[in-house]
């Protein structure tokens, strides 16, 4: 959203978001009609994608944007996706697009509504065999773009930094997609990247909403929009075991920022923040 609110200047889009922005990898279209619908495209492209920066094309010309979240809240966010979609639109879409030979190695594996949310959460965190979604594959994944994070052309946002300095944070983006914006229209376009307005137009900007059905409740995929709601799962005793698993798949370095962002990172400014306590 914030990439199309600096491209078109304006949050009037032409278009849903998901089709001004199509998110490749769920391929609930025939791949013809998207490189049909990206070549009829005349503003500048900005696609959305879940694949780890070691699967795609690396191209001097295409910026890379990568999103960081602390993962404790992108596993609550997880199963939140989870029970707010309908798998079988989802099936029958794909089965249309590209076929369904390779959907049981994709999809997470079953996670039956009114398990134990704790136990949903480890599972997310420790399941490894194999990586379908979690801890291990979302680490992997912001690993491949901080191992480039140095490059011209690969930007890291985190969301905890976007909730501390929304502005900011977009005007440092726009000056690294090299886009000029006036300084009368910022009011405006961080007001409409704020959540709650994200939220109230879900059913313009939420992903695949044009899939009808695929959410239930499509502003539930906005569904709080803050920060350590993995604590009303674990308590303190639960922390060590996290770490040690993280601990497990991620440098230093990197776990600091997926957990906190910039202002718990070294990579930005030279110098550490005082470490989360509850990281």
């Amino acid at each position: 959203m914030i990439c199309a609110l600096l491209i078109f200047g304006d949050a009037g889009l032409p278009r849903p978001l998901t089709e001004l922005s199509p998110w490749l990898d769920i391929q609930t279209d025939a791949v013809s009609n998207v490189f049909v619908a990206l070549a009829a495209q005349r503003h500048r492209r900005f696609i959305k994608t879940h694949t780890p920066l070691d699967g795609l094309p690396f191209d001097e010309r295409v910026t890379y944007i990568c999103v960081g979240r602390d993962p404790r809240d992108a596993a609550i966010s997880s199963i939140n996706h989870l029970n707010n979609m309908d798998r079988e639109v989802l099936v029958r879409a794909r089965a249309w697009a590209v076929g369904l030979d390779d959907l049981t190695s994709l999809l997470p594996a079953g996670q039956p509504q009114g398990e134990d949310p704790v136990a949903r959460f480890w599972r997310w965190v420790e399941d490894d065999v194999p990586p379908r979604e979690g801890l291990e594959l979302l680490l992997h994944h912001l690993a491949t773009f901080w191992d480039w994070r140095q490059a011209a052309n690969v930007v890291l946002v985190h969301y905890a930094d976007l909730q501390a300095d929304l502005e900011g944070e977009m005007r440092r983006l726009a000056a690294r997609l090299g886009i000029a914006v006036d300084k009368d229209a910022w009011p405006h376009l961080v007001t409409e990247a704020r959540f709650d307005r994200m939220k109230n137009r879900a059913h313009e900007v939420a992903p695949q909403v044009t899939l009808v059905g695929l959410w239930r409740e499509p502003n539930r995929f906005f569904h709080r929009g803050t920060n350590g709601q993995w604590r009303t799962l674990l308590g303190p005793e639960d922390l060590d075991r996290y770490r040690a698993r993280v601990r497990r798949l991620a440098a230093p370095d990197l776990a600091a920022w997926a957990h906190g962002g910039s202002r718990a990172a070294v990579w930005r400014g030279g110098t550490a923040a005082p470490p989360d306590p509850c990281w």
